[in-house]
């Protein structure tokens, strides 16, 4: 440890990770930040003051030891300390670059208290480049084989992590892909600018090495039901990972006319069938040159920088204020470097069309913030007036609910009204004898690390009931029906003190 103060530490300044210029990069895909050099990520792990009682420990969904990992940055081991974050973490090239640190485990940085937080995620995404540049991952321990056959359904963060942990325990595993190559959202949810195909395809095939088997274009519930997979195919033990995919829309007039899309499909079009390389690919997407994108969170900062890059001009339709967006930082920043144009306090009412159906306007209320709402941020209030917008395709990007294919096909799998499945609070077994589920199937539409956090829960009890130490009849399935599942980034609200 070098001779430093906690003062001085806490005094130091943050490394900034150097990024292409934004006019640069609005015209390829290739990858935003450019990384640390070896000297940047030591000066940057010199800045952790080591607590005693690191708030960031708890702020990570999968408990990686940071602290630790970034001790072994400042001594000039990168190997260690990737290896430090593999103990808990499967994806650390994945997480460093799409985590939400700002909201997690930077969030509590006591260095941040005085100065910007100790660059957590640049850090893993520095010491998991450094491990891919260098022979990359060694194969982790594999237990003896068990005898038991386990079927992961869904390939996206929450399926990969089951499918590790899983397969370290001596299961044989296989995993099922609807649709024709792995990584689910990882794919086809996020762009390429932040997430390269290469870093994806190394971890499936690390879990092809360890012995995972992958199956593609296998829409569990159609061409295999769940009782085919455990009374045909002689699976012991399943694991719901089929994320949120059923996109959310307003309701407005407008809605159907040729050129409106929802986010899903506009990044699902692109990143995982190549639409914007038609003819060569036969996926069409048709674009204008005037997006308009409604939303502010994550994936609208996606679609809106992918639009750019393909050659349109892009606005931003948001009923709250920036400092409302949802979206992390980072990306809010990224997009306001690539020449996105914003228009917050705007709630889009009626989408205009002409006689061959084409989108050809927006029309929005400007809103003005009024008292807060459940979530603590102002609540978005009509103000009565309007503007139109001249515009030739809207994207709506606000969430998505749960893939409904399995709970509509399998009864016994229970859902609550807004079809998320439910789960056993501590086992995440549903309440059918031997299925498990995580991730967004279980929460909604969340983050890559909370559903990780998830499958590594899930698996560790799926291991258990494999081994016959936990039997289906524990498990606690509320009889609510409006129970609304597993929240982890919302305190439970507490009951009502009892009037006397």
């Amino acid at each position: 440890m070098a001779d430093l103060s906690n003062k001085k530490r806490m005094a130091l300044p943050m490394q900034e990770m150097p990024l292409h210029p934004g006019e640069e990069r609005v015209k390829n895909f290739e990858e935003v930040p450019i990384g640390y050099s070896d000297e940047m990520a030591k000066q940057e792990a010199l800045r952790c003051i080591q607590c005693t009682k690191p708030g960031c420990i708890p702020g990570c969904p999968v408990g990686i030891d940071i602290p630790a990992f970034i001790q072994l940055i400042e001594d000039g081991d990168f190997g260690g300390a990737v290896k430090k974050i593999r103990e808990t973490n499967f994806l650390p090239a994945i997480c460093g670059r799409v985590c939400p640190q700002d909201k997690q485990c930077q969030l509590d940085c006591v260095v941040g208290k005085k100065n910007k937080p100790v660059e957590i995620g640049s850090l893993e995404r520095f010491v998991s480049d450094y491990e891919r540049d260098n022979g990359g991952p060694v194969l982790p321990d594999i237990d003896p084989d068990t005898g038991k056959k386990v079927a992961i359904i869904g390939t996206g963060p929450a399926g990969l992590t089951a499918a590790y942990e899983l397969r370290k325990k001596g299961h044989a595993v296989t995993c099922f892909e609807a649709f024709h190559r792995p990584g689910g959202v990882l794919v086809y949810g996020i762009p390429r600018f932040r997430l390269p195909l290469d870093i994806i395809d190394a971890d499936v095939a690390f879990l092809e090495e360890m012995g995972v088997e992958f199956v593609y274009n296998m829409i569990i519930g159609k061409v295999l039901t769940l009782d085919d997979l455990l009374k045909k195919e002689g699976f012991d033990a399943l694991f719901i990972g089929t994320g949120a995919g059923l996109p959310k829309m307003l309701g407005i007039p407008g809605e159907n006319a040729n050129g409106v899309y929802s986010a899903n499909e506009y990044l699902t079009r692109i990143y995982l069938m190549n639409a914007d390389k038609f003819p060569t690919y036969t996926t069409p997407l048709v674009q204008g040159n005037k997006v308009a994108v409604v939303g502010a969170g994550n994936t609208a900062m996606d679609v809106m920088r992918t639009a750019k890059r393909l050659g349109a001009d892009v606005t931003c339709y948001y009923r709250r204020a920036r400092e409302q967006a949802p979206a992390r930082t980072e990306e809010l920043h990224h997009a306001e470097d690539e020449f996105i144009n914003w228009k917050f306090l705007s709630n889009p009412v009626e989408i205009m069309y002409d006689e061959n159906n084409k989108v050809t306007a927006i029309k929005c209320e400007k809103m003005r913030l009024g008292e807060p709402d459940s979530s603590g941020r102002q609540k978005p209030v009509g103000t009565g007036e309007t503007f139109i917008d001249e515009i030739d395709t809207l994207i709506f990007s606000l969430g998505c609910n749960v893939n409904p294919i399995i709970p509509s096909t399998d009864k016994k799998v229970t859902t609550n009204k807004w079809g998320i499945v439910m789960v056993d609070e501590k086992n995440y077994m549903t309440n059918k004898p031997g299925v498990f589920a995580g991730g967004d199937a279980v929460t909604g539409g969340s983050t890559v690390i909370l559903a990780m956090g998830q499958a590594k829960v899930a698996a560790e009890n799926m291991n258990k009931y494999l081994k016959g130490e936990i039997k289906w009849g524990e498990a606690n399935v509320p009889d609510n029906p409006n129970w609304p599942g597993i929240v982890w980034d919302k305190p439970k609200p507490k009951k009502a003190a009892t009037q006397k």
